[in-house]
Order: C-alpha cells, then sequence, then structure tokens
C-alpha cells in the first residue's frame, strides 16, 4: 500500500513553452496509448508486456553526457534522448547501495537499515531478505530476469546473492569498487558467473555490454526478458582502454581524460545493446530506461576505498555538490527513458524518484505487488512516458542519525544534526542550484519539515554501516607509538 511522503496540493503549473507547444502532439499520442494500454488490461484484454532494458551507470556526472551539453561523447544516449524522453528531475539517493535498494524494494533504504553508506568490502550484511524485490515480482509474471553488472547489495553470503533474490542470471561483481581490468578488490577477485567465482582477462565494461549482448540475442522471445544492465563505469579508479584514451587528446588532466574514456565505453556498449534489440526484432517492444546511480564524485570523502589523486572528474553543472551529499548534485542524476511508440519525445519535468520505478514497471507488467511491505515508490508512468504533471510531490532525500533532507513541492529542507547543527530550507523552482538558503525568512516552513524529519527518524531502522564500522574499529589490533 502507497505511503505518501506529504499531502500536499499540487504546485500550479506554469504556462506552456515552446518546447510543450512543439511535443505537445507526440505527447497526447503518448497518452492516448498509456490509455489504451490500461483500458485493454481493465477489460480482460491480453496485453503484450514489455522486454524492459534497465540501466543503470555508476558515479556519472549530471552533465557529463552529450544531451547535457558535454564535450564527453556519447551519440547512443544522445540518440536514445533525442527519440526518447529526458527525465529533468530524477532522483536517487546519494550513494551507490542504497539506490540500488530503492530500485529493488520500491522503500527508502531507511526503511531496512541502508541508509548510511554502502556497503564495504568487510561488510558481512546485506539488503534484507524479507523485502520482496523487482526481479522476484517481474519473475513471478514471467519475465526472464538477467543481471548483468555490479550488485552492491550483500557479498558476504550467499543468500544476499541476485541468484537467490530472483534473478535468472548474473554476471560481475558482488561489491562496489574493483580494478576495471583486473577484477579485484583489495586484490581480491571479484568476479562472478552466477554463484561461481570467474577468473577472466578484459575491460569491465566491454566484457559486461558483450555479455548483455549475448543475453539479448540468446533470448527465447516467448517470454518477456527483464535485463538489468548494471555498469561499472565511471566509477573510481579512472581506468581506460588506450584506444579509448585517444579519443581525448585535447583534455589535458590525466583524470578528466580517463573518466571520459570510460564514459564513452560505456556508450559504446550500450550502442550495441540497441543493435542487438534491433537483430532479434525486440526494439519496437522494449522500455529501455537509463540514469545514473548518483550524482558524479565532487569529495574525496566519497571517491570508494582507494585514493584518487589529482582533482575529481565529473560535472554535475549546474547542481550543487556531488555524490554522499543530500544536495542536489548527489540526487539528482541523468536520465532518459525509450520506448518506440510508447513514450514521447521530449522532456519529462514531473519528480520521479528511483523508489518509483518498483510500483511504475509492475503497474505497466501486471506484476502483483501483495507481497512487497508498505512503498514509499508512486506509479509515475504518465509522467515518464507522455509528460503529464507527476503525483509525486513529497520526497525524502534521506535520513539518518546526523541529517535529514526532505522535499515539499517546491521546498527543499537540508538538516544536519551533527554539532554545529544546520538548517537550510531552499526553493527548487526559483534556485535549483540551492545557492539561496530562505530558512530564516520562512520558519514555519523549516518547522514543518523538521517534523517531518523526527517523524522518519523515529520510525527508521538502525544503520548496519555503523555496526560494520564499530566491530571493524574494535577489533583493530592496538597500536602504539615508537
Amino acid at each position: 500500500m502507497n505511503e505518501p511522503d506529504f499531502k500536499t496540493d499540487a504546485a500550479t503549473a506554469a504556462g506552456p513553452t515552446r518546447r510543450d507547444i512543439l511535443s505537445g502532439a507526440a505527447r497526447f499520442m503518448a497518452a492516448i496509448a498509456g490509455l489504451s494500454m490500461l483500458a485493454g488490461r481493465a477489460q480482460g484484454q491480453e496485453v503484450g508486456r514489455p522486454n524492459i532494458i534497465y540501466i543503470v551507470a555508476d558515479d556519472l556526472g549530471f552533465a557529463d553526457v552529450g544531451f547535457q551539453g558535454s564535450d564527453i561523447l556519447t551519440p547512443n544516449l544522445d540518440r536514445l534522448a533525442s527519440e526518447g524522453a529526458i527525465l529533468r528531475n530524477f532522483y536517487t539517493q546519494p550513494l551507490c547501495t542504497p539506490t540500488r535498494a530503492a530500485l529493488m524494494t520500491g522503500r527508502y533504504p531507511l526503511r531496512y537499515g541502508l541508509q548510511v553508506g554502502v556497503i564495504p568490502s568487510g561488510g558481512s550484511y546485506g539488503l534484507a531478505q524479507d523485502e520482496f524485490i523487482l526481479p522476484q515480482a517481474l519473475k513471478e509474471v514471467g519475465y526472464s530476469t538477467r543481471m548483468v553488472g555490479k550488485w552492491h547489495l550483500g557479498h558476504a553470503d550467499r543468500a544476499f546473492w541476485p541468484r537467490q533474490r530472483g534473478f535468472d542470471y548474473f554476471y560481475g561483481p558482488l561489491v562496489g569498487e574493483i580494478d576495471h581490468f583486473k577484477h579485484e578488490a583489495h586484490g581480491v577477485t571479484d568476479w562472478y558467473l552466477d554463484n561461481e567465482l570467474l577468473v577472466e582477462p578484459g575491460y569491465d565494461t566491454e566484457l559486461l555490454g558483450a555479455d548483455a549482448v549475448r543475453q539479448i540475442a540468446d533470448h527465447d522471445p516467448a517470454s518477456p526478458l527483464f535485463l538489468y544492465l548494471a555498469f561499472t563505469a565511471p566509477h573510481t579508479p579512472y581506468q581506460a582502454p588506450q584506444a579509448y584514451l585517444d579519443r581525448y587528446p585535447d583534455i589535458p588532466d590525466e583524470n578528466r581524460r580517463a573518466y571520459a574514456a570510460m564514459v564513452s565505453a560505456m556508450d559504446d556498449q550500450i550502442g550495441n545493446v540497441i543493435a542487438a534489440l534491433d537483430a532479434k526484432g525486440l526494439r519496437e517492444n522494449t522500455l529501455i530506461v537509463f540514469h545514473s546511480d548518483n550524482g558524479g564524485t565532487r569529495s574525496k570523502m566519497f571517491v570508494g576505498e582507494g585514493a584518487v589523486a589529482g582533482d575529481l572528474p565529473p560535472r554535475n553543472d549546474p547542481l550543487r555538490e556531488g555524490k554522499g551529499t543530500v544536495y542536489e548534485g548527489g540526487t539528482r542524476v541523468v536520465a532518459l527513458a525509450n520506448w518506440p511508440g510508447r513514450i514521447a519525445t521530449g522532456e519529462a519535468e514531473g519528480v520521479m524518484h528511483v523508489v518509483d520505478m518498483l510500483p511504475t514497471l509492475a503497474a505497466l507488467t501486471g506484476a502483483d505487488l501483495g507481497r512487497s511491505k508498505n512503498l514509499d515508490g508512486i506509479d509515475v508512468w504518465q509522467a515518464l512516458a507522455a509528460g503529464q504533471a507527476s503525483p509525486r510531490q513529497g520526497m525524502v532525500y534521506n535520513v539518518d542519525p546526523g541529517l535529514g533532507a526532505v522535499r515539499d513541492g517546491k521546498w527543499k529542507l537540508v538538516w544536519n544534526a551533527m554539532l554545529p547543527p544546520k538548517v537550510e530550507l531552499f526553493d527548487l523552482e526559483a534556485d535549483p542550484s540551492e545557492t539561496s538558503d530562505l530558512s530564516a525568512s520562512h520558519p514555519e516552513k523549516v518547522a514543518e519539515l523538521q517534523e517531518r524529519v523526527v517523524e522518519l527518524a523515529r520510525a527508521m531502522a538502525p544503520p548496519l554501516f555503523f555496526e560494520t564500522a564499530l566491530g571493524a574499529t574494535l577489533s583493530m589490533p592496538l597500536v602504539i607509538a615508537d
């Protein structure tokens, strides 16, 4: 059952822009198509379920794709964007593990203890096994569920692994950060085929893309396909084959050149996936969703478990800060959706959160979420596909023992409760870059949103990351100065 974040009226709609007028006809047709699909279900008619290719990038900057104006070459993503919908207000959690958990469950990570940090290499915990997740729901309605790429939802116990959580197939790493050529974390190989360790050479982005192509080529179209393709790019370490580095001779900074090369390598593999769908005759009945798991990394506090020398290359312009923070640069991500004839071309301005994808895909496919716990996500299909106003008005960026950030319509509260405390209030409609703190001039709104944060904090599960961190600290050997 749905639990909206806030009970507020929708913001007053602005007048139509030139872009709205130009794209209006296409969005109208998409809306009609969507309503026809729903009507068919209501009348008990057989409706073909779409194939779903769900692609997630790792730490991709908001400004670092061609259709956002970047000098990084991403022709395949640009084409998907131009022929589909650019999701201008798509949000995730500030970090990798929490976002992937939110996608799988349709629930904020604060509900099950994954709201702080990511699962580190030494972490023994994972996504709670009593959470009913996306591949399980799709598998129940006949989908072939395939995962290619980074999991990062538990690795210490096989019960947490993808094959035990509803995926028919898994290929890739379990942890959050690996060497892109050696496929190692802290010198230990982290590369799997189903439940078996696999040692093989190759650049991980190319290996993942090639395997995704194989999954499509070998797929039996008698059943619909759900392929979750979770790239490790462009997460640290910044590494790429020389051929990709050579594409950017004019970028003097080594980190930025390698980062750009990683993004282009990922884009090439996405192009191969699209070509495989075309070759198999599946493209017209395939929904493709693409987004980053969080904003690009702008602070070395959040680069991962390995050190990075030099400047950090991702760009989130014009948004504030980046990965690991609840500011827009950490949580509002580059995103698109593409489905020929079903999703209108243009820009979808409605606010959407990654928790919305489970109920949206469930409604689209007829999956039953009766086994899910109370959802935070809502069905945003008409906002995504037809550019209609989003039903989402409230949103939780995150709540943990020291920090809370929530949104109500245009208003966003960021409350750092750690000493020294700090409260900020932003009007995101007027100030999406979060440059003007309005907390002093709107104390009533601050109090209202603080009350919501406290309510969430009282109900949240204890952060599992703290247990691991404390255990690691207490188990360290005695250190005595010479």
